[in-house]
């Protein structure tokens, strides 16, 4: 692709969320402080809630990568399960033996026997949910009630839900009230500042290897912040398909003209209508019909 055009050594507007990539914005940074400290005091749920493209699942890796050894993970990036799906999941990530369960009962019995056995080597099971707001309701109960699992002093599991929007809809519903009791920390991520945006770009492309002068002016950032909203999956989306677009003319700084073109062929990407001209040609055809009539004697005797 245009690789060599720019000078890079790996595409940097990648859609997947690779953690080399990981840019360490204000909203992102505070969510990832927020949910160590809280795994490190708190008890029960935590939750990180983000809009559409927010970098929810890159926060979610970066997690991952960041947790001391004392911690034993469960991923589970698809929770659209049925609650015997979900304690299966959460039985296959914690190596837990379950053929010979019969019952759903004797599953919930050996992943206990599992975490009381984590638990008396020292270290604390966190069970973390991608995509948290697809889990259908009789399965979020189900992540309730394995939430009790404790002993006499602690719990011995963490769950972090991480989620779009619709998931606070969810635990709204009166029928979730006990979970909803049960967070105790809780972030929203928010879209980038355009300021944060420049940083953004700028990262990715040192990391994806360029080294020249600034290819994105002031003037094309702000039109990606105001096409894109700050949403980083938006981001990537348009900064790729200008790169593209940069390559295929041979030229190598952006300019606004690409912009234009990649917001068009880009869902969910707007920019604002210039008003300027619809401005400037009402005030010309008032002004003429202000002087027709002035010309015709229309306006005599009219009140200066």
């Amino acid at each position: 692709m245009y690789q060599k055009h720019y000078g890079l050594s790996e595409l940097p507007f990648t859609l997947t969320p690779n953690t080399s990539f990981y840019c360490d914005l204000e909203g992102h940074r505070a969510a990832l402080e927020v949910l160590l400290t809280a795994l490190q005091t708190g008890e029960g749920f935590i939750k990180v809630v983000g809009e559409v493209g927010t970098g929810k699942t890159l926060l979610c890796r970066k997690l991952l990568n960041e947790l001391p050894e004392k911690y034993v993970t469960a991923y589970i990036p698809n929770p659209y399960l049925t609650p015997e799906e979900l304690r299966a999941q959460i039985a296959r990530e914690l190596q837990v033996d379950i053929s010979a369960a019969t019952s759903q009962q004797l599953v919930t019995q050996a992943i206990q026997h599992k975490l009381m056995e984590i638990n008396q080597r020292g270290e604390t099971v966190i069970i973390v949910l991608d995509e948290a707001q697809a889990l259908p309701s009789d399965s979020l109960e189900a992540l309730r009630l394995i939430s009790n699992l404790e002993t006499e002093t602690r719990k011995l599991l963490h769950i972090v839900l991480f989620g779009q929007p619709e998931l606070d809809e969810r635990l709204a519903e009166r029928a979730h009230r006990q979970l909803r009791q049960r967070i105790s920390f809780s972030y929203h991520l928010q879209a980038m500042t355009v300021h944060e945006l420049a940083r953004y770009i700028s990262h990715r492309l040192h990391v994806a290897g360029y080294k020249g002068t600034p290819i994105f002016s002031g003037k094309v950032v702000s039109m990606l912040h105001q096409a894109s909203r700050g949403i980083p999956r938006l981001v990537n989306v348009l900064c790729h398909k200008v790169l593209l677009l940069g390559y295929g003319e041979g030229v190598y700084p952006i300019t606004a003209k690409h912009v234009k073109m990649a917001v068009a062929d880009t869902e969910d990407a707007t920019l604002p209508q210039a008003k300027w001209p619809w401005v400037m040609a009402s005030a010309i055809v008032v002004g003429a019909l202000m002087w027709v009539a002035y010309s015709q004697g229309w306006l005599d005797g009219v009140a200066a």
